[in-house]
Protein backbone atom coordinates (compact mmCIF):
# COMPACT_ATOMS: atom_id res chain seq x y z
CA UNK A 1 0.00 0.00 0.00
CA UNK A 2 1.14 2.99 -0.93
CA UNK A 3 0.15 6.57 0.62
CA UNK A 4 0.99 9.70 -1.52
CA UNK A 5 1.20 13.28 -0.12
CA UNK A 6 2.63 16.38 -1.35
CA UNK A 7 1.02 19.93 -0.83
CA UNK A 8 -0.79 20.34 -4.10
CA UNK A 9 -1.84 16.73 -4.78
CA UNK A 10 -4.52 14.40 -2.90
CA UNK A 11 -3.56 11.95 -0.46
CA UNK A 12 -3.59 9.03 -2.57
CA UNK A 13 -3.55 5.37 -1.43
CA UNK A 14 -3.71 2.17 -3.71
CA UNK A 15 -5.54 -0.68 -1.59
CA UNK A 16 -4.21 -4.12 -3.32
CA UNK A 17 -5.67 -7.40 -3.09
CA UNK A 18 -6.87 -8.32 0.31
CA UNK A 19 -5.80 -11.74 -0.72
CA UNK A 20 -5.78 -14.77 -3.36
CA UNK A 21 -9.61 -15.54 -1.71
CA UNK A 22 -11.17 -12.35 -2.84
CA UNK A 23 -9.70 -12.35 -5.84
CA UNK A 24 -11.73 -15.67 -6.56
CA UNK A 25 -14.39 -13.74 -4.82
CA UNK A 26 -14.65 -11.23 -6.80
CA UNK A 27 -14.40 -13.51 -10.00
CA UNK A 28 -17.57 -15.02 -8.87
CA UNK A 29 -19.39 -12.17 -8.14
CA UNK A 30 -18.86 -10.72 -11.86
CA UNK A 31 -19.88 -14.12 -13.51
CA UNK A 32 -23.42 -13.44 -11.43
CA UNK A 33 -23.46 -10.04 -12.45
CA UNK A 34 -22.94 -11.18 -15.78
CA UNK A 35 -25.77 -14.43 -15.51
CA UNK A 36 -28.00 -11.23 -14.04
CA UNK A 37 -27.80 -9.13 -16.67
CA UNK A 38 -28.20 -11.22 -19.74
CA UNK A 39 -31.04 -13.21 -18.44
CA UNK A 40 -33.23 -10.19 -16.30
CA UNK A 41 -36.10 -9.33 -17.99
CA UNK A 42 -38.61 -6.55 -17.02
CA UNK A 43 -38.13 -2.83 -17.42
CA UNK A 44 -34.60 -1.14 -17.12
CA UNK A 45 -35.12 0.41 -13.63
CA UNK A 46 -36.90 -2.18 -12.04
CA UNK A 47 -33.63 -4.21 -12.68
CA UNK A 48 -31.57 -2.13 -11.73
CA UNK A 49 -33.53 -1.52 -8.67
CA UNK A 50 -33.43 -5.19 -7.86
CA UNK A 51 -29.76 -5.29 -8.53
CA UNK A 52 -28.86 -2.45 -6.18
CA UNK A 53 -31.78 -4.08 -3.63
CA UNK A 54 -29.29 -7.11 -3.18
CA UNK A 55 -27.18 -4.71 -0.86
CA UNK A 56 -28.87 -6.14 2.69
CA UNK A 57 -29.67 -4.02 5.05
CA UNK A 58 -27.66 -3.73 8.32
CA UNK A 59 -28.83 -5.04 11.43
CA UNK A 60 -30.47 -2.56 14.00
CA UNK A 61 -31.36 -0.52 10.67
CA UNK A 62 -34.63 0.97 10.55
CA UNK A 63 -36.33 3.23 7.86
CA UNK A 64 -38.90 5.76 7.43
CA UNK A 65 -40.16 7.49 4.42
CA UNK A 66 -40.28 10.79 3.85
CA UNK A 67 -42.88 13.27 1.31
CA UNK A 68 -42.68 16.84 1.07
CA UNK A 69 -43.98 19.49 -1.82
CA UNK A 70 -40.07 19.30 -2.48
CA UNK A 71 -38.17 16.06 -0.72
CA UNK A 72 -39.06 12.38 -1.30
CA UNK A 73 -36.55 9.53 0.16
CA UNK A 74 -36.09 7.61 2.45
CA UNK A 75 -34.71 8.27 6.23
CA UNK A 76 -32.03 5.15 7.29
CA UNK A 77 -31.19 5.37 10.97
CA UNK A 78 -28.77 3.44 13.32
CA UNK A 79 -29.52 1.70 15.81
CA UNK A 80 -27.71 4.27 17.75
CA UNK A 81 -26.93 7.85 16.76
CA UNK A 82 -23.66 9.72 17.41
CA UNK A 83 -24.91 12.99 18.24
CA UNK A 84 -28.10 15.38 17.04
CA UNK A 85 -28.06 17.59 14.75
CA UNK A 86 -25.63 15.41 12.37
CA UNK A 87 -26.77 13.89 9.28
CA UNK A 88 -25.41 12.77 5.87
CA UNK A 89 -27.63 13.17 2.54
CA UNK A 90 -26.89 10.85 0.41
CA UNK A 91 -27.67 10.58 -3.17
CA UNK A 92 -27.74 7.81 -5.58
CA UNK A 93 -26.33 6.46 -8.64
CA UNK A 94 -27.87 5.28 -11.64
CA UNK A 95 -26.98 7.00 -14.67
CA UNK A 96 -28.70 9.86 -14.01
CA UNK A 97 -31.81 7.63 -15.59
CA UNK A 98 -32.13 4.68 -13.00
CA UNK A 99 -32.00 4.28 -9.31
CA UNK A 100 -34.11 5.08 -6.52
CA UNK A 101 -33.76 5.74 -2.67
CA UNK A 102 -35.81 2.72 -1.70
CA UNK A 103 -33.47 0.55 -3.62
CA UNK A 104 -30.32 1.85 -1.78
CA UNK A 105 -31.81 1.41 1.29
CA UNK A 106 -29.54 -1.59 2.30
CA UNK A 107 -26.74 0.55 1.00
CA UNK A 108 -26.99 3.61 3.00
CA UNK A 109 -27.65 1.55 6.24
CA UNK A 110 -24.81 -0.34 5.70
CA UNK A 111 -22.94 3.20 6.05
CA UNK A 112 -25.29 4.48 8.71
CA UNK A 113 -24.48 1.31 11.07
CA UNK A 114 -20.80 1.93 10.79
CA UNK A 115 -21.04 5.71 11.31
CA UNK A 116 -23.23 6.13 13.60
CA UNK A 117 -25.19 8.93 11.37
CA UNK A 118 -28.04 9.37 10.49
CA UNK A 119 -29.37 9.49 6.46
CA UNK A 120 -31.71 10.58 4.28
CA UNK A 121 -31.11 8.92 0.61
CA UNK A 122 -33.18 11.09 -1.96
CA UNK A 123 -34.75 10.45 -4.69
CA UNK A 124 -34.35 13.21 -7.78
CA UNK A 125 -35.80 13.76 -11.50
CA UNK A 126 -34.40 10.93 -13.77
CA UNK A 127 -33.48 11.57 -17.38
CA UNK A 128 -34.37 11.61 -20.07
CA UNK A 129 -37.98 12.81 -18.47
CA UNK A 130 -36.32 15.29 -16.39
CA UNK A 131 -33.05 17.01 -17.69
CA UNK A 132 -30.42 19.66 -15.96
CA UNK A 133 -30.84 21.54 -13.82
CA UNK A 134 -33.48 19.37 -12.44
CA UNK A 135 -31.40 16.88 -9.86
CA UNK A 136 -29.42 19.73 -9.01
CA UNK A 137 -32.41 21.35 -7.75
CA UNK A 138 -33.86 18.37 -6.29
CA UNK A 139 -30.38 18.36 -3.74
CA UNK A 140 -30.04 21.74 -2.88
CA UNK A 141 -33.83 21.29 -2.04
CA UNK A 142 -33.00 18.02 0.19
CA UNK A 143 -30.02 19.85 1.85
CA UNK A 144 -32.27 22.63 3.06
CA UNK A 145 -34.71 20.51 4.03
CA UNK A 146 -32.04 19.22 6.15
CA UNK A 147 -31.18 22.42 7.53
CA UNK A 148 -34.70 23.56 8.32
CA UNK A 149 -35.28 20.38 10.09
CA UNK A 150 -32.23 21.28 12.14
CA UNK A 151 -29.21 19.27 11.07
CA UNK A 152 -26.75 22.16 11.13
CA UNK A 153 -23.58 19.34 10.15
CA UNK A 154 -24.04 17.44 7.53
CA UNK A 155 -21.96 15.12 5.09
CA UNK A 156 -22.53 14.35 1.48
CA UNK A 157 -22.48 11.20 0.16
CA UNK A 158 -22.85 9.37 -3.08
CA UNK A 159 -22.04 6.66 -5.67
CA UNK A 160 -21.45 6.92 -10.03
CA UNK A 161 -23.47 9.82 -11.40
CA UNK A 162 -24.69 10.41 -7.81
CA UNK A 163 -21.45 10.87 -6.59
CA UNK A 164 -20.97 13.60 -9.38
CA UNK A 165 -24.10 14.98 -8.29
CA UNK A 166 -22.68 14.92 -4.23
CA UNK A 167 -19.66 17.14 -5.95
CA UNK A 168 -22.18 19.66 -7.54
CA UNK A 169 -23.91 20.31 -4.79
CA UNK A 170 -20.83 20.22 -2.78
CA UNK A 171 -19.76 23.08 -5.12
CA UNK A 172 -22.82 24.93 -5.08
CA UNK A 173 -22.68 25.51 -1.37
CA UNK A 174 -19.56 26.01 -1.59
CA UNK A 175 -20.31 29.65 -3.28
CA UNK A 176 -23.27 30.35 -0.70
CA UNK A 177 -23.13 32.38 2.18
CA UNK A 178 -26.83 32.12 3.12
CA UNK A 179 -26.58 28.37 4.78
CA UNK A 180 -24.22 26.26 6.64
CA UNK A 181 -21.49 24.18 4.43
CA UNK A 182 -21.27 20.70 3.82
CA UNK A 183 -18.34 19.52 6.45
CA UNK A 184 -17.27 16.50 4.70
CA UNK A 185 -17.96 14.78 1.45
CA UNK A 186 -17.48 10.93 0.50
CA UNK A 187 -18.19 9.85 -3.31
CA UNK A 188 -17.67 6.26 -4.13
CA UNK A 189 -16.75 5.95 -8.26
CA UNK A 190 -18.20 9.33 -9.17
CA UNK A 191 -19.30 10.57 -12.22
CA UNK A 192 -17.05 13.48 -12.45
CA UNK A 193 -16.63 14.58 -16.24
CA UNK A 194 -19.59 14.04 -18.72
CA UNK A 195 -17.31 15.32 -21.09
CA UNK A 196 -15.39 12.28 -21.07
CA UNK A 197 -11.96 13.72 -21.04
CA UNK A 198 -10.39 10.76 -18.82
CA UNK A 199 -8.51 8.48 -20.92
CA UNK A 200 -10.42 5.42 -18.67
CA UNK A 201 -13.15 6.23 -21.01
CA UNK A 202 -11.73 4.60 -23.99
CA UNK A 203 -8.60 2.83 -22.91
CA UNK A 204 -8.49 -0.38 -24.80
CA UNK A 205 -6.64 -2.46 -21.90
CA UNK A 206 -9.05 -1.90 -19.31
CA UNK A 207 -12.08 -3.98 -18.97
CA UNK A 208 -14.93 -2.95 -17.60
CA UNK A 209 -17.69 -5.41 -16.15
CA UNK A 210 -20.52 -3.32 -15.48
CA UNK A 211 -20.40 0.12 -17.54
CA UNK A 212 -19.44 1.32 -20.99
CA UNK A 213 -18.53 3.99 -22.82
CA UNK A 214 -21.35 3.71 -25.02
CA UNK A 215 -23.98 3.49 -22.14
CA UNK A 216 -22.43 6.47 -20.47
CA UNK A 217 -22.64 8.77 -23.46
CA UNK A 218 -26.43 7.67 -24.05
CA UNK A 219 -26.79 8.74 -20.05
CA UNK A 220 -25.46 12.10 -20.97
CA UNK A 221 -27.20 12.85 -23.80
CA UNK A 222 -30.24 11.74 -22.27
CA UNK A 223 -29.40 14.35 -18.88
CA UNK A 224 -27.76 17.20 -20.14
CA UNK A 225 -30.23 18.68 -22.01
CA UNK A 226 -29.71 22.23 -23.38
CA UNK A 227 -26.22 22.15 -21.24
CA UNK A 228 -22.63 22.05 -22.35
CA UNK A 229 -21.68 18.80 -21.37
CA UNK A 230 -18.54 20.91 -19.64
CA UNK A 231 -20.95 23.18 -17.69
CA UNK A 232 -20.15 22.63 -13.89
CA UNK A 233 -23.82 21.78 -12.91
CA UNK A 234 -23.32 18.40 -15.44
CA UNK A 235 -19.49 17.61 -14.70
CA UNK A 236 -18.17 19.35 -11.50
CA UNK A 237 -14.19 18.25 -12.71
CA UNK A 238 -14.76 21.96 -14.99
CA UNK A 239 -16.20 24.14 -12.34
CA UNK A 240 -14.46 25.67 -9.61
CA UNK A 241 -13.83 23.50 -6.82
CA UNK A 242 -11.79 26.06 -4.51
CA UNK A 243 -13.90 25.86 -0.45
CA UNK A 244 -14.87 21.86 -0.84
CA UNK A 245 -15.19 20.57 2.21
CA UNK A 246 -12.09 17.60 2.94
CA UNK A 247 -12.86 14.65 0.24
CA UNK A 248 -12.77 10.78 0.51
CA UNK A 249 -12.93 9.31 -3.08
CA UNK A 250 -13.03 5.52 -3.42
CA UNK A 251 -12.73 4.20 -6.91
CA UNK A 252 -11.82 0.69 -8.10
CA UNK A 253 -8.96 0.16 -11.01
CA UNK A 254 -11.53 -2.00 -13.63
CA UNK A 255 -14.02 0.90 -14.00
CA UNK A 256 -14.39 3.61 -16.81
CA UNK A 257 -14.69 6.23 -14.72
CA UNK A 258 -11.13 5.49 -13.04
CA UNK A 259 -9.65 8.97 -14.36
CA UNK A 260 -12.93 11.06 -13.25
CA UNK A 261 -11.74 9.92 -9.77
CA UNK A 262 -8.16 10.85 -10.35
CA UNK A 263 -8.53 13.81 -12.24
CA UNK A 264 -11.09 15.62 -10.13
CA UNK A 265 -9.20 14.53 -6.91
CA UNK A 266 -6.00 16.30 -8.61
CA UNK A 267 -7.61 19.54 -9.43
CA UNK A 268 -9.34 19.31 -5.64
CA UNK A 269 -6.00 19.03 -4.28
CA UNK A 270 -4.67 21.96 -6.64
CA UNK A 271 -7.51 24.44 -5.31
CA UNK A 272 -6.72 23.77 -1.90
CA UNK A 273 -8.84 21.03 -1.04
CA UNK A 274 -8.00 18.21 1.26
CA UNK A 275 -8.35 14.96 -0.69
CA UNK A 276 -7.95 11.49 0.65
CA UNK A 277 -8.25 9.35 -2.88
CA UNK A 278 -7.94 5.39 -2.75
CA UNK A 279 -7.66 3.52 -5.83
CA UNK A 280 -8.33 -0.33 -5.18
CA UNK A 281 -6.81 -3.01 -7.05
CA UNK A 282 -9.03 -5.20 -9.10
CA UNK A 283 -12.08 -3.73 -7.87
CA UNK A 284 -15.37 -3.35 -10.31
CA UNK A 285 -17.64 0.10 -10.20
CA UNK A 286 -18.91 1.12 -6.45
CA UNK A 287 -18.04 -2.14 -5.09
CA UNK A 288 -19.04 -1.30 -1.85
CA UNK A 289 -22.39 -1.85 -2.31
CA UNK A 290 -21.22 -6.00 -2.66
CA UNK A 291 -20.90 -6.18 1.26
CA UNK A 292 -22.72 -9.60 1.58
CA UNK A 293 -19.69 -10.82 -1.31
CA UNK A 294 -16.46 -9.03 -0.86
CA UNK A 295 -13.94 -8.34 2.49
CA UNK A 296 -13.19 -5.31 0.12
CA UNK A 297 -16.36 -3.75 0.01
CA UNK A 298 -16.84 -4.12 3.98
CA UNK A 299 -13.07 -2.71 4.33
CA UNK A 300 -14.18 0.06 2.05
CA UNK A 301 -16.97 1.07 3.69
CA UNK A 302 -15.04 0.39 6.95
CA UNK A 303 -12.46 3.52 5.90
CA UNK A 304 -15.36 5.51 4.22
CA UNK A 305 -17.17 5.58 7.95
CA UNK A 306 -13.64 6.11 9.82
CA UNK A 307 -13.57 8.82 7.29
CA UNK A 308 -17.05 10.31 8.05
CA UNK A 309 -16.61 9.81 11.93
CA UNK A 310 -13.57 12.05 12.05
CA UNK A 311 -15.16 14.97 10.02
CA UNK A 312 -18.28 14.78 12.87
CA UNK A 313 -16.32 14.53 15.77
CA UNK A 314 -15.58 18.31 16.77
Amino acid sequence: MTDLRTADRPTETNVPWISAAERGREAALLAHFAHFWGTATGAPRAIYDTFIAASPLAAGATVEEVTTAEVHGWWVRPESARAAGQAILFIHGGGYVMGTAQAYRGFVSQIVSRSGIPALAIDYPLAPEATLPAAPDAALAAYEYLIGQGYSRIAIVGDSAGGGLSLVTMAQLAKRSDTAKPIAGVVFSPWADLAFTGGSMTDPGLVDPLIGHDYLRDCADKYLGAYAATDPLASPLHGDLSGLPPLLIQVGTAERLLDDSRQFAAKAAAAGVAVELEVWGGMHHVFQLDVAHLESSRDALDRASRFLIRAFTP
